[in-house]
Parts: C-alpha cells; sequence; structure tokens
C-alpha cells in the first residue's frame, strides 16, 4: 500500500509496510515522519503528541494508528464543530472507507470494532440515522431519572461496603469500573450479566489489543441472547422498548444499540469518574472551592469534561469526496479522527488551559452535531450521584501516594487512570438498602479468560467482594481486578469543615435521594 498522504512535504512517497510485520516500529513516527497514534509515546502521554502535531500540522494533521494505518487527526475546535456538523462531507459510514474496500485494512484488524461497520445510527446518515437514533432517544426518555439515581446510590454504597472496613481502597478497581456497569446493566434488563468478565471486556474491545475482536465477541454474545430473550418475554427496560419500538429495529439492529450505548456509557463514565475523584483529591482549585462551597460536584464534573474528557478521541469520519479542510488535502475515502482532547485545548477558544470553565459546556466530550452522545446526562447522573455517595460515605479520604506517582494508560479513543489509591479512616458497612444480594452485585467465579492491555501489564487484583457463595481462587497468569459489588446538585458536603450534625444530614441527604 501507499500512503494517502504522500502528497504532503516530508513524506517518502513509497511502500508502507504491511500491517504486523516488523518493521512497524515502537517508535513515534513511522513512514513518511507520520506521527503515530500508539506505542510507548502516545500512551504515555497523548496530549503532548497533539500538541505537537498541532504546531507542525496546524487544525488538521496526518497520523498513523495501529499498524501504521493513516488517517487525519482533527485537532482545532471550530474544525471539529464543522465537521460533526457536515454529515455531507464527512460521513459516518465506514464503508466509505477506501482502505477496508480494498482490504487494505482487514476485518481482524485490532481497531475492528471501533470502525467496522454495523447496523446503527452512529454508521449512518440522513434518514436511516434519524430512524435508528430516535429509537435510541425515545428509549433513553423512557428511563426513570429517580429510580436510577436510586440505584446509582445503592450500588455505590455496595461497592463502599466492599472496602470501606480496610482503611484504604484503590478507587479505579474497586468503585470506578464497576459502578457504571452495574448501572447499565440494570438500565438494559440485564443486571444478571454484570460479572467481571463483562466489565473488563468492555474496556479491552475500544483499546486496539490483540483481545479487542474476542472480547467484542463475548459482549455480542451476551446482548444477543439477551435480545432474544426480551424478545419472547418483555419486560419494562431499555431493551423491551428498543424491541417494541415503532421503528422497527431488527434483532440484529437491536443487540447492535446496546452494544454502542453500554459500551459508550460505560468507558465515558468509569473514565470520568476516575478522573473528577483524581482533581477533587489532588487539584486544589477543586478543594478549595468545594470545601468553600462554591462550586457544586456537577459543576466539577463539567470542568472535568474540559480538563480530561473521557474519550480523547473518536473514529471516524470519512470524507465523501475530495475537499481541502483545515489547509489540507482530504481525499474521497480517508479516514478522520474527531480529536476531543485537543480541541478542548485548542488555543483559539481556550487561551489559558489552567482558566476555569465554570459555566462553558462548550466542549466536545460528547463530540457535536447530529450524532452528539445521545445519554451523556445519564452518564453525568453516574458520576456526579455515585461520587458524592462515595464521599458522603469516606468524608476524610484521602490520596494514598504522591499525585507524580499516579499512572494513565493511554489508547487511541481514551486515555485511564490505572489506579486511584486513597486511604481514610476504617469504618463499618452500612446497611444494604437493596436486601439479599441480587445476581446485579454477586461475583461470579472467575472463568478461564484474560484480555490484554496496550501496556501488557495488570494490576494486582483487588480484595473479593464478600460472595454468598465461596469463589475459586485465581488461576497464574489472570490479573485482572476482581468485581466489586438522578439527585438534584448539592454543595458536597463531606469537602467542607466538619460539621456536627452529620447523622442528620446525611438521614437528610438519603430522603432526598430517594431511600
Amino acid at each position: 500500500m501507499t500512503t494517502p498522504f504522500h502528497h504532503l512535504p516530508g513524506a517518502d512517497g513509497g511502500a508502507v509496510p504491511p500491517p504486523g510485520c516488523p518493521a512497524h516500529a515502537t517508535t513515534g513516527t513511522g513512514p513518511g515522519g507520520l506521527r503515530r497514534l500508539y506505542g510507548p509515546e502516545h500512551e504515555n502521554d497523548p496530549m503532548a503528541v497533539y500538541e505537537k502535531l498541532r504546531a507542525e500540522h496546524g487544525p488538521v494533521a496526518p497520523v498513523l494508528l495501529n499498524d501504521d494505518v493513516p488517517a487525519w487527526l482533527v485537532l482545532g475546535h471550530t474544525e471539529n464543530l464543522h465537521m460533526t456538523r457536515t454529515p455531507s462531507q464527512f460521513s459516518r459510514d465506514s464503508r466509505r472507507w477506501r482502505l477496508v474496500a480494498d482490504g487494505t485494512v482487514p476485518p481482524d484488524h485490532s481497531l475492528a470494532p471501533v470502525f467496522t461497520w454495523q447496523p446503527i445510527c452512529v454508521f449512518a446518515d440522513g434518514r436511516d440515522h434519524e430512524r435508528l437514533r430516535g429509537a435510541v432517544t425515545d428509549s433513553i426518555a423512557r428511563i426513570d431519572t429517580r429510580g436510577v439515581r436510586r440505584h446509582i446510590n445503592r450500588y455505590s454504597n455496595r461497592l463502599v461496603n466492599s472496602f470501606c472496613q480496610d482503611g484504604k481502597a484503590d478507587l479505579v478497581s474497586r468503585f470506578a469500573e464497576h459502578l457504571p456497569m452495574m448501572v447499565m446493566c440494570q438500565i438494559l434488563g440485564m443486571a444478571e450479566e454484570y460479572n467481571e468478565r463483562m466489565v473488563q471486556s468492555a474496556r479491552d474491545m475500544i483499546k486496539g489489543t490483540a483481545t479487542a475482536n474476542a472480547s467484542n465477541a463475548y459482549v455480542m454474545g451476551v446482548l444477543n441472547r439477551h435480545v432474544a430473550k426480551r424478545r419472547a418475554a418483555p419486560q419494562e427496560d431499555f431493551t423491551t422498548w428498543l424491541v417494541e419500538h415503532r421503528a422497527g429495529l431488527t434483532d440484529d439492529e437491536v443487540s447492535q444499540h446496546l452494544r454502542l450505548v453500554l459500551i459508550a456509557a460505560y468507558e465515558t463514565t468509569a473514565n470520568l469518574i476516575a478522573n473528577v475523584l483524581r482533581m477533587v483529591l489532588t487539584d486544589p482549585r477543586f478543594r478549595a472551592q468545594l470545601s468553600g462551597g462554591h462550586m457544586t460536584l456537577p459543576e466539577a464534573v463539567e470542568q472535568t469534561l474540559w480538563d480530561e474528557p473521557p474519550f480523547t478521541t473518536i473514529l471516524g469520519r470519512w470524507a465523501v469526496g475530495d475537499t481541502e479542510f483545515g489547509g489540507q488535502q482530504i481525499k474521497k475515502g480517508d479516514a478522520l479522527i474527531v480529536g476531543i482532547a485537543a480541541a478542548n485545548v485548542d488555543p483559539v477558544v481556550r487561551p489559558d488551559p489552567h482558566a476555569s470553565m465554570q459555566g462553558n459546556r462548550a466542549h466536545l466530550a460528547f463530540s457535536g452535531g447530529p450524532h452528539e452522545c445521545p445519554g451523556q446526562d445519564i452518564g453525568r447522573a453516574i458520576a456526579d450521584t455515585g461520587i458524592d455517595a462515595l464521599l458522603m460515605r469516606l468524608p476524610d479520604v484521602q490520596l494514598a501516594v504522591e499525585e507524580d506517582e499516579l499512572r494513565y494508560r493511554s489508547a487511541l479513543m481514551s486515555r485511564h487512570l490505572t489506579a486511584l489509591p486513597v486511604k481514610f479512616a476504617a469504618r463499618p458497612p452500612e446497611a444494604d438498602t437493596v436486601g439479599p444480594l441480587t445476581t446485579a452485585s454477586r461475583t461470579t467465579p472467575q472463568p478461564d479468560w484474560q484480555v490484554d492491555s496496550p501496556g501488557g501489564s495488570s494490576a494486582p487484583p483487588p480484595a473479593r467482594v464478600p460472595s454468598p457463595s465461596p469463589q475459586p481462587a485465581q488461576s497464574p497468569g489472570h490479573a485482572l481486578p476482581q468485581p466489586a459489588a438522578m439527585r438534584t446538585p448539592v454543595v458536597i458536603p463531606s469537602q467542607r469543615r466538619p460539621v456536627a450534625p452529620k447523622r442528620m444530614w446525611q438521614a437528610v441527604t438519603r430522603w432526598w435521594r430517594g431511600h
């Protein structure tokens, strides 16, 4: 193959090594001097890579994806808005990608779960998009937000119960990674499918790892069986609403949309929770304002969406025809990437990246245009309600390591905190208001499976959540963490100076949340 960017200054115009060959080095640059959006340099500091690209190419830059597949990364805020709002120029239909059409990018490429065309709204334009997205948005509108907030609070408390007696915890593996999946499985009507494999497969399948396709197959198998079950026996849940929607979705269309909703909501919310907690615990701007009562937790969430968006990029858009865009000559069938994190710090719209963005929702954390995330308010609710519940239970929580010891792991689409170790005064668990352990929170036996990660390593597993039945020991080679088991915005009381009538405040707060 030859790179579609051979016309750029500095490109070598020669052949690019085939995917998977040894010539694909792990350096930050590849054929023609193009920068890679994978490998050590990008994994360690993607924002630094974005700024180098901005300095070298302006608002639109040529880049290389996994296996040195060429694409364009859109860095400018204005340019991203134009691209996402103009489907007549930049389509969401990945079948337009000429490198897929000519076989250059194979069906088993590590990013295939992200770009392979599926019968879902995110790969459709025009009337097809309106029909499919209408089914999703109508079903989202039927969700009982008060009931969802009850589940968020109850699952949050259940997770905190699993480690509150220890006086320490990793809030990523014990809280942030599990709460969104617990809530989303409940919303989809498949609470019994919540387990560690679902959690890790959901995270793995969009990372471009060696096991991404296997993780995708596992998730789709679960969803296909669930849709068949709901087709035969409808319930009051999101899946049934999609199945019965007047748009007449096929079972495959329903399954694929459930995958879209589940994965998008899970990955973004898990990252958002971890990032908000990190900022509340480490950033003087947040701590001071929260302590003084000048910033609500939802406002802290919005600031985090500017500074550390859950998705850093989204692949992608595909050029409908030849066009000039951002000073570059884009060819028909070229792939373009929505550069969310880069656009959020574009100097044109944000000259001071450290300035408070309080009250400003112009970030691109949930993309934009007709494909803007329709379920973003659910993610916000899970984050602000869940974090508030945790901080109410652990008002003295503080970071257990130095801030510079925290580490991130980056892939093409997201950058997530690998661990957030904290310490606090040990305290007894609170009563489980849900009653006996249900399938939604039960720890399941660890099966014989494993997923990869771009970093090639995993953190040691945390302690298990108490389970009603004995659990088998983890087999050698499995290094995955074990499972842990919409409220009106208020200022976080846990971050203020100690208040005497604490029990009364907690009782009032729980009543307000719907307990």
